[in-house]
């Protein structure tokens, strides 16, 4: 009987320290300048603070014109005396990663937008394409504490039109 009330202890002392390890994101600040303003129409790129820890992003622009052709480059920076480059910097076609899904680190920020997002069919994108909303922010790799940010930049047609940058802060354990 003892030694079921030990296993007990240990199972429910190993949950909480799992628990207790959560990692803890914040979006700290978004920009999204538009280097072409006759093709992408930036209306809006905000983050709104529910409360101190809670953030969400919204992100609202307009395609003036189809967008058939368009690559992504994807780059992580942590902050280390100015912005360094960290983990990725990549560049991929966006149109065919829509319809294979077959980048591993694009996925992990597809499935961070996914739900939130009406950038979710694929090319030609043209019109509205907004982000509403996004504020869980689960990042399935281990990461050290710090201030990162996220430099997406949009390719259409090998020209780059327009980028996302997100700043966020990251904490192992909060």
């Amino acid at each position: 009987m003892n030694y079921k009330i030990i296993s007990f202890g240990m199972v429910l002392f190993a949950i909480f320290l799992t628990g207790s390890e959560a990692p803890f994101v914040k979006m700290t600040n978004a920009k999204c300048p538009s280097y072409n303003k006759s093709w992408v129409e930036v209306h809006y790129c905000r983050l709104k603070a529910y409360s101190r820890n809670k953030t969400s992003l919204n992100i609202n622009a307009t395609f003036l014109q189809p967008a058939n052709n368009i690559f992504l480059r994807l780059k992580l920076m942590k902050r280390a005396n100015g912005y360094k480059p960290f983990l990725w910097d990549f560049t991929f076609d966006a149109c065919e990663f829509m319809r294979k899904r077959n980048q591993p680190v694009a996925k992990i920020v597809w499935n961070l937008i996914k739900d939130v997002s009406t950038v979710n069919h694929t090319c030609p994108y043209v019109g509205l394409q907004a982000v509403s909303d996004f504020h869980r922010v689960e990042i399935p790799v281990p990461m050290p504490t710090g201030e990162y940010l996220l430099l997406i930049t949009w390719i259409f047609d090998g020209k780059p039109q327009f980028s996302t940058d997100v700043y966020f802060t990251f904490v192992e354990d909060p």
